[in-house]
């Protein structure tokens, strides 16, 4: 009796484990946050911040335009008012959205209204899309930025939009190895990639304007 007595015991604990595993797992996933910015080409800035620690994710897309389920061809064609947009989700108690921010300015030239780099147009503004609660660190990480640079940034500190994510064959694109066809020749994804982030000068132009503070430029 005292043996099956300890089976229900054993069986009981385990059910109470169980059930505080099921019930901690979304408690877990509720404490991510997410910040969406514009930096350009939404290829580099995926690439960029998922290399991040306390980063659990980045989604290249669109946001902050009028435009419902916009595709690349329309948002690049630009007539939609969107910009390329990623979505960075972070644990908070790992890295900060100050910290997200600090580096995303710095990782971008903010100094240009026009397109990021060798990409012109509306589409590739630049641009942070803050909520409620991201908005004064949002200006804050912007005014330190232009003291520290010491020109005027013209990125602007947006009410947090409608994120659109793109469609499959933009995410994660710099470590991809579907074979596609570039003014460079057939590459696979992750060598075109690198090509084409060489050949717009990004990294060059970032390491112009900000030194060693530039966090991801090689």
């Amino acid at each position: 009796m005292s043996r099956f007595a300890d089976i229900k015991t054993v069986a009981l604990a385990g059910l109470i484990a169980l059930g505080l595993m099921a019930h901690s797992a979304p408690a877990h996933a509720a404490d991510t946050e997410t910040l969406t910015v514009a930096g350009g080409c939404f290829w580099c800035v995926e690439a960029d911040f998922e290399k991040v620690k306390g980063v659990t994710g980045a989604v290249s897309g669109f946001a902050g335009g009028r435009t419902e389920n916009p595709t690349y061809k329309e948002v690049t064609g630009g007539n939609t008012g969107h910009f390329e947009a990623v979505q960075i989700s972070f644990d908070p108690d790992v890295v900060s959205a100050n910290a997200l921010l600090d580096l995303f300015f710095r990782s971008i030239d903010p100094t240009d209204a026009g397109g990021q780099f060798c990409d012109r147009g509306d589409s590739y503004r630049t641009a942070v899309f803050a909520s409620s609660a991201q908005k004064a660190a949002a200006q804050k990480a912007k005014a330190d930025a232009q003291a520290a640079l010491g020109q005027t940034i013209v990125t602007p500190i947006l009410d947090a939009a409608q994120f659109y994510p793109a469609d499959a064959y933009h995410q994660d694109y710099y470590k991809g190895n579907k074979l596609v066809l570039t003014r460079f020749g057939p590459k696979k994804q992750a060598s075109a990639y690198n090509a084409y982030r060489d050949a717009c000068g990004r990294d060059q132009r970032v390491k112009q304007l900000w030194g060693s503070d530039a966090p991801f430029a090689s």
